[in-house]
């Protein structure tokens, strides 16, 4: 077992969900978040099966994950 830091957006059509850490692009989505986290659960599964444990990010492991909001001048 290996505990993955995974990322939710709510968006008005549904939930993406998204893994830190992994090589390679890796998206679940679901009507639900918990829809959502068991698809990207899934397609971690899949990616690793797929491609095997070298997309796993070992030289630098995710700690901490946070999400912040700030403005931009466009």
């Amino acid at each position: 077992m290996r505990q993955f830091k995974v990322v939710v957006e709510k968006h008005s059509d549904g939930y993406i969900a998204y893994p830190l850490g992994l090589k390679g692009v890796v998206v679940g989505q679901g009507n639900t978040y918990e829809e959502a986290l068991a698809d990207v659960k899934s397609a971690i599964r899949f990616h690793i099966e797929t491609f095997g444990e070298e997309v796993l990010e070992t030289d630098s492991p995710v700690i901490e994950a946070f999400v912040a909001e700030t403005g931009v001048s466009i």
